[in-house]
């Protein structure tokens, strides 16, 4: 297979700050603090855990971008961050919540709403609560579209997860358990040059794969099983996430006319995503097609007890559903040209 393409760049980090910066100022926010999430990694580069102890970025219009981290922690910190800045540090008999409250002495302070409660309540008793609101609006919108560069990453992870696929449909064998299914699999996202082997597996055989998320257990495979697979892998931490179903051998009468149903809802799902529709329509069309056909309605069973869709980025699962209600075109913004992407959910 060809070469990776490269991982975000220094520039398409500051550019993104940049946005958000703008985006603080028409909405008079004082600050943004982006805690150890996905949203650390999108504007700064820092790959970090949560934890007990506060790992953050302070973003201030016209400032330097601060890191907040422990002191004994800041030779890592320092030597991992891709954006540079200033540091404020806390020991351990200190307040993080104090640092933000003295950098952040006025004005509304909008926090990343994937913090953890304690650091909300901590910092609400730092500044007062009336100070304090979400960051999504601010950061949601950036991360929804994605640039040039993040969609040849996210391509290229979905390539990788559809030849690991590809690889494992010639490899089953009967008495095959799930979980070797999911070794194999972590194996050749390795093999293929992902960040690392499986972001997460799901491998169901048989009844299982009327559960989306499979049953319990780790049963061996049978002639006649339903297969579902659903994996994905990442590059520079953005995520692919596809599901296969099949059949190990050869499939019932009602095993083919359930698959070929589900194969028309997806074409109905795809037919709907259309630029100017709102997110919900895919999900809306797909439950239209299932219950003309006699399944559903609705979330039951036979049928789909999910919605159709999820924004996917550096998050496997990206945004909530009041996130991006629409699917646009692309729209300039600053020198780069971004694309419009969206979350298909209901």
């Amino acid at each position: 297979m060809s070469m990776n393409p490269p991982p975000i760049t220094l520039q398409e980090r500051l550019q993104r700050l940049a946005r958000l910066e703008a985006a603080m100022e028409a909405q008079g926010v004082a600050a943004v603090l982006i805690d150890a999430t996905a949203s650390l990694r999108y504007f700064t580069g820092l790959v970090w855990w949560r934890s007990e102890r506060m790992i953050a970025a302070l973003v201030r219009p016209g400032k330097p971008l601060t890191y907040i981290c422990p002191a004994f922690e800041l030779d890592k910190v320092g030597g991992s961050v891709g954006v540079p800045g200033e540091f404020l540090t806390w020991e351990e008999h200190e307040s993080p919540y104090r640092l933000v409250a003295d950098a952040v002495p006025n004005g509304v302070l909008a926090v990343d709403e994937q913090a953890p409660v304690f650091a909300w309540l901590g910092l609400a008793e730092a500044l007062g609560v009336e100070r304090l609101r979400g960051a999504s609006p601010l950061i949601t919108p950036l991360r929804a579209r994605k640039s040039e560069a993040e969609i040849a990453l996210m391509t290229r992870a979905k390539a990788l997860t559809l030849e690991a696929h590809r690889r494992t449909h010639g490899s089953l064998q009967a008495g095959m358990r799930g979980s070797d299914v999911v070794a194999f699999l972590d194996k050749q996202h390795r093999a293929l040059g992902a960040d690392g082997g499986n972001t997460f597996c799901i491998a169901s055989f048989g009844v299982d794969t009327a559960l989306p998320h499979g049953g319990e257990g780790d049963p061996e495979l049978k002639e006649g099983d339903v297969v579902l697979i659903d994996t994905g892998c990442a590059l520079d931490g953005y995520n692919a996430d596809i599901t296969r179903t099949y059949v190990f051998g050869e499939p019932t009468a009602e095993v083919r006319r359930i698959w070929e149903l589900e194969h028309a809802a997806q074409a109905a799902a795809f037919d709907a995503a259309r630029l100017g529709q709102p997110c919900e329509a895919v999900d809306a069309a797909v439950r239209v097609f299932l219950k003309s056909s006699g399944l559903g309605p609705d979330y039951q069973v036979p049928g789909t007890p999910h919605r159709t869709g999820h924004g996917i980025g550096l998050d496997h699962f990206h945004m909530t559903a009041d996130g991006p209600k629409w699917f646009t075109r692309p729209q300039p913004s600053l020198d780069e040209p971004f694309r419009g992407v969206a979350p298909l959910t209901a």
